[in-house]
């Protein structure tokens, strides 16, 4: 059975288009329709299959009840968590969400804010990459609520939520430091992005306020497009420096590539060698012995992006920007 378009619901229910539309777009209250009128209109729509075409709705309501998320990398289980936390908690308020990968490409995240506009979403949901300040000010510029997440750009006047990076890396090198390991390397990718330096200046603070001193030799630094066998291939070349009793990976998806140059090597985590991860993974679980980590409490990070949102699309006037930093946790395990 063809679907009815709101013209042919109108003739249904000898109503005006006008009527209809008020009540599809839910504002019957305020218009004073009956509820009876409403009942009726609600009724003809369950029996009719009727699909709102929801870029028209958009143009008549000025709100398309969507919010763009665009993120670094879906694969990444740090993202995919987020955004299904972000979609669950969004869809229960109404909302749709529309999501993709920058893979940390300045013109993919301008390709991607552009497509997002031509949706005519109410808001943004944004993990940036430095290149897209100015894209970003021209949504501000329009009013539209932008939340930049997990890496910030302090230049712009924007909400941003995040974790406490810097302070996270710190206890995770100090905690090596108190099991007595002195040759503490790190892991980290190359990518000029705010988190990833605050990661790396966490680890180099905690070696200097213990006096171990900091050595640029004991920080491996992976290209962001690497291929994993590369990846492992130096990993395994930093494992064989005999010095080296401890690494702390600056990302879940190094320290994955980490454990497989383990077992390439037949390298065991123990007394005299341990390792610490960045965001949690089930593998770092069923792992023997099981890896300890810094997990982002990704929860309470994705309930404060979505109250931020609603808070400013139902406000009437602008709000105060708002920076709200939570504390990640240091997961150690035996």
């Amino acid at each position: 059975m063809k679907a009815l378009s709101i013209k042919d619901i109108a003739l249904k229910a000898n109503l005006s288009i006008t009527t209809v539309s008020f009540i599809i777009n839910g504002k019957a209250k305020e218009k004073a329709i009956s509820d009876a009128v409403i009942k009726k209109v609600q009724q003809i729509i369950k029996e009719s299959g009727y699909k709102p075409n929801q870029i028209a709705r958009s143009l008549r309501t000025g709100n398309s009840n969507i919010i763009g998320l665009i993120i670094e990398d879906i694969s990444n289980s740090f993202f995919s968590k987020i955004a299904r936390l972000i979609e669950d908690k969004a869809y229960k308020k109404g909302y749709k969400i529309i999501y993709s990968s920058t893979e940390n490409s300045v013109e993919k995240a301008k390709e991607l804010i552009n497509m997002f506009k031509s949706r005519k979403v109410d808001a943004y949901i944004i993990s940036p990459i430095k290149g897209i300040q100015e894209d970003i000010q021209l949504l501000l510029n329009d009013h539209k609520p932008v939340i930049l997440f997990d890496r910030n750009l302090p230049e712009l006047n924007t909400n941003y939520v995040g974790a406490n990076h810097l302070e996270a890396s710190y206890q995770a090198t100090e905690s090596f430091i108190h099991t007595g390991k002195k040759n503490i390397a790190l892991v980290t990718i190359n990518i000029d992005v705010e988190q990833i330096e605050e990661r790396f200046e966490g680890y180099k603070r905690a070696l200097l306020a213990h006096n171990l001193g900091f050595k640029e030799e004991l920080v491996l630094r992976i290209p962001f497009h690497q291929p994993e066998e590369e990846t492992i291939k130096e990993i395994k070349q930093l494992f064989k420096n005999k010095e080296v009793d401890a690494v702390l990976f600056a990302t879940n998806y190094l320290a994955i590539s980490g454990l497989k140059a383990l077992k390439q090597l037949n390298k065991m985590v123990d007394e005299n060698f341990a390792i610490i991860g960045y965001d949690d993974h089930e593998a770092f679980e069923l792992h023997t012995p099981s890896i300890s980590t810094i997990q982002q409490p990704l929860e309470e990070i994705a309930e404060t992006i979505i109250q931020l949102i609603l808070t400013r699309l139902s406000a009437k006037t602008k709000l105060p920007d708002e920076q709200i930093i939570i504390p990640a946790k240091l997961i150690l395990r035996k």
